[in-house]
């Protein structure tokens, strides 16, 4: 093997690394995400924003920060009655997908005076 040939091999098993290993960034699409979504509404609200005592406001959230919160309720590393049972016939794409809608809501933040 010759060393061009070498160096693209190597960059293609880095590539693939970085592509599954559980870091990557989750993609997802925003449109996609208002029709998984409808779940999520009962208690985080369709704007993200639904303000039921037990239910965190996802609005304006990291998208990875959202995607790998629901993969953890997902494998049991949280816990939680009603989001396991949200998230248990969620894709990956889903999850992504929702991460993504509700990363995309823009929040407007007012600093008290």
């Amino acid at each position: 093997m010759n060393t061009m040939t070498l160096v693209a091999v190597a960059g293609l098993a880095a590539a693939a690394l970085v592509v599954t290993s559980p870091y990557a960034q989750a993609a997802g699409d925003s449109i996609a995400g208002r029709t998984v979504m409808v779940k999520c509404q009962g208690c985080h609200g369709k704007d993200g924003n639904h303000g039921a005592p037990n239910a965190p406001n996802l609005a304006g959230q990291k998208q990875d920060y959202l995607y790998w919160s629901l993969m953890d309720f997902k494998i049991g590393a949280r816990k939680n009655r009603m989001m396991l049972t949200a998230v248990k016939d969620l894709s990956d794409e889903d999850m992504a997908n929702v991460a993504a809608y509700y990363a995309a809501i823009k929040i407007i933040v007012e600093v008290p005076q």
